[in-house]
């Protein structure tokens, strides 16, 4: 019942999205044949038009995957709006160069101007009413959670965040309870979350939901993380994993700075006026520094000075690192837009011209905050067996404020599963991140660092559990 019930929401969701894939393709099928296939200058005949529509909706459905505008049932419907928003755009901007092309020159661009606002119209009206009919039939996951010595508090702020989709109606200790207690809790809910148990612990129970057929969320650890990057071997009858801290192939490292130059250089001279505006502005501000040189940590602990475009007060550490806290008073007028646009960042591309940063990789972390960091999760170093990036794992799926251990969990998944492939991917990902205000999001006011969980009640105690399921407690001093 429980395998039927998820494969009709499965289908509901993929049904759903073809909706307006097909909506979208009809929409641009009457442009072309009503304006563009005329103005050509060697007109198709219809099977070429044919042909151009399938292009077409192939590339709306590559876009819709990758911004994940198709995921009725996983995103807040503001977030889908935006996707999609996003997807149409994108997609009837690569579409206008390709008709540009076949046109030899710049095509008229008011009716493509003219069919994206219709496609903004259906794409609002599509993701209101199809979240609406799938909210109906499938409201949101009702979750045991599972914890064990770790407080959950923060992870269930996390969870609520999402109320949409997830419902954490109870939640149990199995260091408190034992394990057979757990199991016959576990049998009264559809779905679990397990979270933050010691490894022999949790095994028994990941393996307990699989065989009663419980769909089961599991907090990965570290260990976790590696694993999933391991490759398998089949030498013997025993399936062997192999774990490899290989850092960074030497054919990658030389596609990557190829890759990075090939991008970095024509996005340098396009966002050439822009940069200089930016600048004039932040000087007839206060008259003080355009950019702001910060020391940062880079492939294997080099360290290398930061270009950033100034968005602060001069001067507004005074010789304390700390990070950005929520309305923070240091942050300039001019200075908030550039941080929520993140285009502070974009005076980076001088570190990627000169070699010291890759577009995708590790956020360059400071020297003195990493030390912080290194003493509560001595792994954290792990993150610079690549070159740091401008935008990365971390930055599209985390938030500024992300904890050390989860931001240390993403990036070691980028580290572990790197590729071409993938760096393209976060590169366009980036875009859809570049505007929301979570990943934006910056520290609480009575906190220096990120290493302070927001959630706990005690600001200066820092609680991480290591791979053997044990609490390691750290503490660090507050500015007063």
């Amino acid at each position: 019942m429980k395998q039927k019930k998820n494969q009709f929401r499965r289908l509901l969701a993929y049904a759903l999205s073809w909706v307006i894939i097909f909506v979208l393709s009809y929409l641009y099928w009457v442009v072309w044949t009503g304006y563009y296939a005329h103005t050509i200058p060697d007109p198709f005949w219809n099977k070429g038009n044919w042909v151009v529509i399938g292009v077409y909706t192939v590339i709306t459905y590559a876009f819709m995957k990758l911004y994940g505008s198709r995921n009725i049932g996983d995103y807040r419907v503001v977030d889908i709006i935006y996707s999609q928003c996003l997807t149409v755009t994108m997609v009837n901007a690569f579409d206008y160069g390709i008709i540009s092309l076949l046109n030899r020159w710049f095509a008229d661009i008011r009716p493509i101007i003219l069919l994206t606002a219709f496609d903004f119209l259906c794409v609002i009206s599509w993701a209101v009413v199809s979240k609406y009919i799938y909210s109906k039939i499938y409201p949101p996951r009702k979750l045991l959670l599972i914890y064990g010595d770790h407080d959950p508090d923060g992870f269930i702020v996390k969870m609520n965040t999402r109320r949409d989709k997830y419902n954490i109606n109870e939640f149990i200790c199995a260091t408190e309870h034992g394990l057979d207690a757990v199991k016959k809790k576990i049998l009264e809910y559809e779905s679990v979350i397990i979270c933050d148990l010691p490894a022999a612990e949790r095994n028994i129970l990941v393996k307990y939901c699989f065989e009663k057929n419980v769909r089961a969320y599991v907090t990965p650890k570290l260990s976790d993380i590696i694993l999933l990057g391991a490759e398998s071997s089949n030498t013997f009858d025993t399936p062997l994993l192999i774990c490899k801290n290989r850092g960074i192939r030497l054919e990658h490292k030389v596609l990557k700075r190829i890759m990075d130059l090939a991008i970095i250089i024509p996005i340098t001279l396009l966002t050439l006026p822009f940069m200089l505006v930016f600048a004039l502005i932040i000087k007839l501000g206060d008259g003080g520094d355009v950019f702001y040189k910060q020391k940062r940590l880079t492939y294997h602990g080099k360290v290398f000075e930061i270009y950033k475009f100034r968005t602060m007060k001069m001067n507004s550490e005074q010789g304390v690192a700390q990070l950005a806290k929520k309305d923070d008073d240091r942050i300039t007028p001019f200075g908030n837009f550039l941080r929520k646009t993140h285009l502070d960042e974009l005076a980076q591309v001088i570190n990627i011209l000169k070699g010291d940063m890759s577009i995708v990789g590790p956020r360059p972390e400071r020297p003195e905050i990493a030390a912080e960091y290194c003493k509560v999760v001595p792994e954290f170093n792990f993150r610079l067996e690549v070159k740091a990036g401008l935008t990365g794992y971390a930055q599209v799926f985390g938030k500024y404020n992300t904890t050390p251990y989860d931001k240390l969990k993403l990036d070691l998944y980028y580290i572990e599963h790197q590729s071409f492939i993938m760096d393209i991917e976060l590169i366009l990902k980036t875009l859809r991140i570049m505007f929301t205000k979570e990943s934006t999001e910056g520290i609480d006011a009575n906190q220096v660092t990120a290493l302070d969980s927001p959630f706990s009640k005690n600001k200066t105690e820092i609680k991480i559990i290591d791979d053997d399921g044990k609490m390691k407690v750290d503490r660090i001093e507050n500015e007063s």
